[in-house]
């Protein structure tokens, strides 16, 4: 008896879908900063060495780039540059970071948020070559992939080679999604002309923007991308033995970062994305929603690979990741966000979808902030067309002539 037990319940634990996937199961993926540690390291000998990271750039044994590089001979780690949030990753989305020294290495630590948003050549006096190691997540307005454009300028105004350490891009390469960023809408949110998710890693990105001429002048920079080994595109960064480090404070989990380039545009409306909770861009609300009126009215839209329920919730101020957040001290009504099926689902479409039934259902009381909004989105014209009364379907297929043209460029960069 007790051996039938114990194959039953072997049997189920095995057949159960909620397990996580063992560590040994994983598959092993080498980043470019494993690889420049391990057998590219020649070409930064005699080297001085700035870096551009954050609390993302580690190696696959969880040792913060910096710290690895800093304890290596041949070469001197001699400046680090920091983008939003700061060196470690510490400060609140939107905050200022001053210059500072770091308080394991005792690096000059320069930041590049804020008034200076690119090496100015004073910071780069004891500067041979440049290199970014830093995770982002697949989305437009991700401001990582804006400092890397300035790195990318810096490097070519002042004859220094940039190094690109790639790593994955974690809601997988293959989804591309939303408008094309417009020439009218160029700002720290939308550096560069491409889609809300672009389905490309960093060093991809280096490329297009250096190839497609899309740096000032058109200036070209030395640039090398040390590409990662054994990635395969369509898989996302839990299917690899990566460690999860948060890229920034409110983005916590992988869940987060494939709902984020949809929920994003949430900031750009009078109704909370989530700040000022433990699961920032997974809960919406304000408090004149009513969670199944809305529930109910994104689920007539079609919304695949999604579960919504409602939920209830008060923002607060949460040291590190959200210190004002919308509705501070207010009680929310609204939806929890929760990915069934995430090959199904579309960020994107989604985000459209939700801002759409927001605004179907309570026009008196939906503000959009246009500035802000249109950053998010690139583009003017989709705000126009949510406020217009069209259907999401309509807004979506605004974009595809535009998104199929930047798809056709794309395909000239990609690595893998």
């Amino acid at each position: 008896m007790k051996r039938t037990l114990l194959v039953i319940l072997s049997f189920l634990l095995l057949s159960s879908p909620s397990l996580p996937q063992s560590k040994e199961a994983k598959q092993k993926l080498l980043t470019g900063a494993d690889r420049l540690v391990s057998e590219f390291a020649g070409i930064v000998k005699g080297k001085r060495i700035g870096l551009v990271t954050n609390e993302s750039g580690i190696l696959s044994n969880g040792t913060p780039l910096v710290d690895a590089l800093s304890k290596m001979k041949d070469f001197k780690v001699t400046a680090l540059f920091g983008p939003e949030h700061g060196i470690r990753g510490a400060a609140p989305a939107g905050s200022h970071v001053d210059n500072s020294i770091d308080p394991r290495t005792k690096i000059p630590v320069y930041s590049l948020y804020g008034k200076i948003n690119k090496p100015t050549p004073e910071m780069l006096k004891n500067v041979d070559v440049l290199v970014y190691d830093i995770q982002s997540i697949g989305a437009r307005f991700y401001t990582f992939i804006s400092t890397m454009y300035y790195i990318l300028e810096a490097g070519a105004e002042n004859h220094i080679p940039v190094i690109i350490l790639d790593r994955p891009n974690p809601i997988n390469g293959i989804s591309v999604e939303g408008p094309v960023r417009d020439s009218a809408h160029r700002s720290f949110v939308g550096i560069a002309p491409i889609p809300v998710m672009h389905g490309m890693t960093m060093g991809e990105l280096a490329k297009m923007f250096v190839g497609e001429g899309w740096l000032k002048d058109g200036e070209k920079p030395d640039l090398t991308v040390i590409k990662l080994k054994d990635w395969n595109r369509k898989n996302y960064l839990d299917d690899y033995s990566l460690p999860w480090v948060k890229p920034s404070p409110n983005i916590p989990d992988l869940e987060t970062a494939i709902v984020y380039p949809g929920t994003c545009f949430i900031e750009g409306v009078n109704v909370s994305e989530g700040r000022g909770t433990y699961h920032p861009f997974l809960t919406i609300g304000a408090p004149f929603i009513n969670s199944k009126d809305l529930i109910n009215e994104i689920n007539k839209l079609g919304t695949p690979g999604v579960e919504l329920k409602p939920i209830k919730f008060t923002p607060v101020s949460i040291p590190t990741m959200s210190a004002s957040p919308k509705y501070k001290d207010q009680e929310c009504s609204g939806i929890s966000i929760k990915v069934t099926n995430r090959e199904k689902f579309k960020a994107v479409p989604f985000g459209i979808k939700l801002v759409c039934a927001l605004q179907k259902l309570y026009p008196d009381s939906l503000r959009f902030r246009d500035s802000g909004f249109d950053r998010l989105m690139g583009t003017s014209s989709v705000r126009n067309m949510i406020l217009a009364g069209d259907s999401p379907d309509k807004i979506i297929d605004s974009w595809q002539k535009e998104l199929d043209r930047f798809k056709m460029i794309r395909k000239k960069y990609l690595l893998y």
